[in-house]
């Protein structure tokens, strides 16, 4: 709990209808700002009751009746049909089957058929136009002399007409309202009619104090289906495929040269998923939209800085082409920048933009059911258990980095039958701002080693993957991500260009992981021998490289995985399905791995079996005769591979014990607690230590600092704070 309690950088959504509510909340909860939310309005009584105010717009969504008029400027993508067999004579293909009819309708203008496509796609080959016709009645599209038994695929362009984010409120929140379209900027018109409306708007708006963008003008791509049982077809919130329109890819032809196609856009029904490595033509394009998205969104947020009030950005939604980590991002102007959270590693990734002010929206969202359909506010919900589990998570994270401000979304009305719920997030926000006022004396202790994670994207995917942890889960990083969250390490991201450019020489330890052919693991970029030559050097004079699930893997080499003689550790994919394989026994080493840790993964994502090189790895963990975590010394460093990875409490201490392990420091160091189901935190510039409890039972622990150990006692999900 917090010793003093304390007033401001708390945002709390206020409605209309409840003004009493409203401000006793306001009191209760410490705020300074009360902010609108999707579909509720702030009356005068709020408006006017002294608290900063924010109000939330979204640039390209509820101008319906300028879009029914611009049915032409609304925005687009590329669909791709499900491959359909010919049999005999002509195939007939419905292009809408299986898409959401309420989202997408067919885009057949003369400019936009210049881009449909048909293929086969048992010879992946290009149908060529005059063997295939159009029925605009019908919707569909008939290949006149198809190739017997082969599969063919129709990318056509179409226009959505149900704005996603609208659409997903809509529904989860039952409304009876009128659908929401999305209009597109990339239009001269579009963009007259846009900067009227903002100047309009900003003058009629005089009690605003800070504009909230919901991010800008492109959403994440959220593909829904027609059958609710399949009805997310697919959904990547690093994507662009949600940009595209006959005049944009005009005018990047116009601009790099060549023409883009509705292929390098569907990619074989795949699409561009942030996944797996990018391309030219991909990295062209995110170029191409960040200019646009720049250069057009400081227009609109100058004009907003003319009239007096503060321009802040939703980092979620319609945030494409906004790319905090680019490089570019202070070219906006943003004074801030807001960012939903589930997971500590989403608030390190708030936490490292450079902006002045950085703010969280926290979980549970004041919805009556949360993102998976569960309950919340709601019978059958328990949003203050929600409320602890999000907040112990994110937690971890805002004792290593400062965030100035956390809030809440949604409709307030719902909190009333919760008053226990009232209660934590009063306790949350005393703890927030009590970090805050730690911060504000210095930054957090951290160990000496330093860590970078190694991926196809390095920084322009800092923190990330391509969405929130429950929509990445499986994948082995998003998990160490978390896990190094809330770690006493400086951690960067990097891309193998910047190892070629001598990133190495800053970090002791490099983590790679992912499954073979991801972004993540890297791909063909390994079969660069610059790349596998400077890591291999990197670990031969002291570093640590640890590879987990499928590092440094491609096919053609003598071994799958390109560091194999730095870990040891190889995987046979069936090649050597007839080779013996080395014995070993599984060994121990004295305080490494905390009772529970490296717990099997749900589901095993390896496609092979990993096996040692030579036999002088050490095994510390086996499954079924199988080699799943070792350490080889490799010259004066270390190669440590992991199976898999799954940010567990007691995964994560086992991680930084490996990182303390491979930068040679010691695993009883100072300020680090001898419990590893609790963290701490010291403030050298304070002399504050924070102690958290990580788990749902109490818990004892001690922490060794440099005026001796500390031990205390904390109840499930609790904090302390203690003098040293």
């Amino acid at each position: 709990m917090c010793e003093v309690k304390r007033k401001g950088n708390f945002t709390l959504p206020g409605e209309a209808g409840y003004e009493k509510l409203t401000l006793e909340l306001a009191e209760k909860w410490g705020a300074d700002v009360i902010r609108d939310s999707d579909g509720t309005v702030l009356s005068d009584e709020i408006l006017d009751a002294g608290y900063g105010i924010y109000s939330t717009i979204c640039m390209i969504r509820d101008h319906n009746e300028w879009a029914r008029e611009n049915q032409d400027k609304l925005q687009q993508c590329f669909l791709m049909t499900s491959p359909a067999v010919a049999v005999e004579g002509k195939l007939t293909v419905c292009l809408m089957e299986g898409f959401f009819e309420e989202q997408f309708r067919i885009n057949d203008s003369e400019n936009a058929m210049h881009y449909w496509q048909v293929y086969d796609r048992t010879t992946d080959t290009l149908v060529p136009r005059e063997k295939w016709s159009y029925d605009k009645a019908a919707g569909s599209v008939t290949v006149n002399e198809p190739a017997a038994f082969h599969s063919y695929t129709v990318s056509f362009m179409a226009y959505r007409i149900w704005e996603e984010i609208s659409m997903y409120n809509h529904t989860t929140n039952n409304w009876d309202k009128e659908h929401l379209m999305q209009i597109d900027p990339m239009y001269p018109e579009t963009q007259e009619f846009l900067t009227g409306w903002m100047k309009e708007w900003c003058e009629t708006h005089p009690a605003t104090t800070v504009v909230r963008f919901t991010s800008m003008f492109y959403n994440f791509v959220w593909i829904w289906g027609s059958d609710v049982r399949n009805r997310n077809l697919y959904t990547d919130w690093g994507s662009y495929d949600f940009t595209v329109s006959e005049r944009a890819l005009n005018a990047f032809a116009d601009k790099y040269g060549y023409e883009l196609t509705a292929e390098d856009f569907v990619n074989q029904g795949k699409l561009h998923v942030t996944h797996m490595p990018g391309n030219q033509h991909k990295a062209d394009w995110m170029e191409f939209i960040n200019d646009f998205v720049i250069s057009f969104g400081r227009k609109l947020i100058d004009m907003v800085h003319e009239y007096g009030k503060k321009a802040y950005v939703f980092y979620d939604d319609s945030w494409v082409g906004i790319e905090p980590y680019n490089g570019r991002f202070q070219e906006f102007g943003f004074d801030g920048l807001i960012k939903c959270v589930f997971s500590g590693y989403e608030a390190r990734l708030c936490a490292g933009v450079k902006v002045d002010t950085h703010e969280l929206r926290l979980h549970p969202y004041l919805f009556p059911v949360g993102l998976g359909g569960a309950p919340t506010f709601m019978e059958g919900g328990d949003p203050t258990l929600e409320a602890k589990k999000y907040w112990n998570s994110v937690r971890r994270a805002l004792l290593r980095e400062p965030i100035q401000r956390i809030g809440l979304g949604g409709y307030l009305h719902l909190v009333q039958d919760y008053p226990d719920f009232c209660d934590y997030i009063e306790q949350v926000g005393d703890e927030f701002r009590t970090f805050g006022s730690f911060h504000e004396e210095g930054k957090s202790y951290s160990i000496r080693t330093k860590v970078a994670v190694l991926h196809y994207w390095g920084k322009l995917r800092s923190w990330t993957l391509s969405g929130h942890f429950h929509e990445t889960y499986m994948n082995d990083l998003i998990h160490i991500n978390e896990a190094l969250s809330g770690l006493p390490v400086d951690v960067s991201f990097i891309s193998f260009e910047d190892v070629l450019n001598g990133a190495l020489e800053d970090v002791d330890v490099v983590i790679n992981a992912g499954f073979a052919g991801s972004a993540w693991s890297g791909g063909d970029v390994w079969k660069n021998p610059a790349v596998v030559e400077k890591l291999t050097r990197f670990v031969y004079e002291g570093g640590a490289f640890i590879g987990v699930n499928e590092p440094s893997a491609v096919e053609g080499y003598d071994t799958f995985f390109r560091m194999a003689p730095v870990l040891g550790v190889d995987e046979d994919t069936g090649a050597r399905i007839c080779h013996g394989k080395w014995q070993f026994a599984v060994e121990n080493i004295e305080g490494l791995m905390p009772e529970g840790s490296f717990v099997k993964k749900k589901g095993d994502y390896r496609k092979g079996i990993p096996y040692l090189t030579d036999g002088k790895a050490k095994v510390l963990a086996e499954d079924g005769g199988v080699p799943v975590f070792t350490i080889n010394e490799f010259g004066k460093g270390l190669g440590i591979y992991l199976a898999s990875f799954e940010k567990t409490i007691e995964n994560t201490r086992l991680l930084l014990n490996l990182i303390l392990l491979a930068g040679r420091e010691d695993l009883n160091g100072l300020y680090l607690t001898d419990n590893a189901n609790t963290e701490c935190a010291y403030y050298p510039g304070s002399g504050r230590l924070v102690v958290i409890n990580n788990s749902d039972q109490p818990q004892t622990t001690a922490v060794r600092t440099q005026k001796g150990s500390v031990e205390t006692q904390l109840e499930p999900y609790a904090t302390k704070m203690l003098n040293i």
